[in-house]
């Protein structure tokens, strides 16, 4: 956990959280997409459109949505967990999880998650 920490906070891009997986050849990153379709290599691009590097694989996304409770218009967020197929759409603020088996791989998948300087 303490490696995972440690990786969390050297990797570019928004990186929430690393997984180091078989005695660190390979990892399991939490990536925060941010940006537009104009802005972002993966923000409003189906799955099979993102140019992820062979042996990087997006399992999961997690995906937070208010919802409302009662009639009164109240809300409260709450996280969707997707998995993800060839045909789903990365939107703003989604956390997708990849799974990179050989972790020389893991810059060019970060690079995929930073957006341009027209963001800002």
């Amino acid at each position: 956990m303490t490696i995972g920490s440690l990786l969390a906070h050297v990797r570019r891009g928004d990186v929430a959280m690393v997984h180091s997986l078989r005695r660190g050849a390979a990892e399991a990153l939490e990536l925060v997409a941010h940006g537009d379709a104009k802005s972002s290599q993966v923000v409003g691009r189906r799955v099979e459109e993102i140019d992820l590097p062979k042996g990087a694989n997006i399992g999961a996304i997690v995906r937070r949505r208010a919802v409302a409770i009662g009639s009164a218009g109240d809300t409260r967020d709450e996280d969707q967990v997707i998995i993800a197929h060839h045909d789903t759409v990365i939107e703003a603020d989604d956390h997708v999880i990849i799974f990179v088996v050989n972790k020389r791989m893991v810059p060019r998948v970060e690079k995929l998650f930073q957006v341009s300087a027209r963001f800002f």
